[in-house]
């Protein structure tokens, strides 16, 4: 494993390459977010018989197997396996991508799932909720610069975000499947 570690630390930095990804990364980020603003105003309609019902759970199991397979980046990358930690982080974004997609087609079809205000656990998931789409936002830009950073061969950089943005990936992953179960009895 130490060999797989040294092999990848020794491949020289790609400077250019890191700071196009990097215009692409906020370019990226921006057209996420204008696309989230733009889920809470317009619903499309689906054709007759088509239910988007399944997608929440659906959300919430892509979100789990995010959280699962980061947790895997981690361990592998503490024990010198690069190329399963690459794998585990490509499989990462991956997850997050379709769980994007699938999210957005959800919620500009479909009016929203509020929680009850007389519901016992309100507080806790108004909290649970509040700050998994804070540092859901956050740290989208974030988690782009540190891919592009390892993608790149910007390890030094790579390892500085990574010690805070993987935390706050992690909890999002895990928050949201939370979040869905308790909101779950009021789909």
């Amino acid at each position: 494993m130490e060999n797989d570690r040294t092999a990848w630390l020794s491949r020289p930095p790609r400077e250019e390459l890191s700071r196009k990804l990097g215009i692409a990364a906020w370019i990226l980020s921006a057209a996420v977010l204008l696309l989230v603003v733009v889920m809470q105003q317009v619903r499309l309609p689906l054709p007759d018989g088509w239910t988007t019902d399944f997608l929440p759970p659906f959300h919430a199991a892509v979100n789990a197997a995010g959280a699962v397979v980061l947790v895997f980046g981690f361990i592998f990358v503490k024990t010198g396996n690069i190329r399963l930690h690459r794998a585990m982080m490509v499989t990462a974004m991956g997850l997050s991508v379709l769980f994007l997609l699938s999210y957005v087609g959800y919620h500009i079809t479909n009016d929203p799932t509020r929680y009850p205000a007389d519901a016992p656990m309100r507080g806790l998931y108004l909290t649970l909720l509040l700050t998994h789409i804070v540092f859901a936002a956050v740290s989208l830009p974030f988690i782009l610069f540190t891919f592009i950073s390892g993608w790149t061969n910007r390890f030094s950089a790579h390892r500085r975000l990574a010690r805070w943005v993987f935390p706050m990936w992690l909890y999002v992953a895990v928050t949201g499947p939370v979040c869905y179960l308790m909101l779950r009895p009021y789909y």
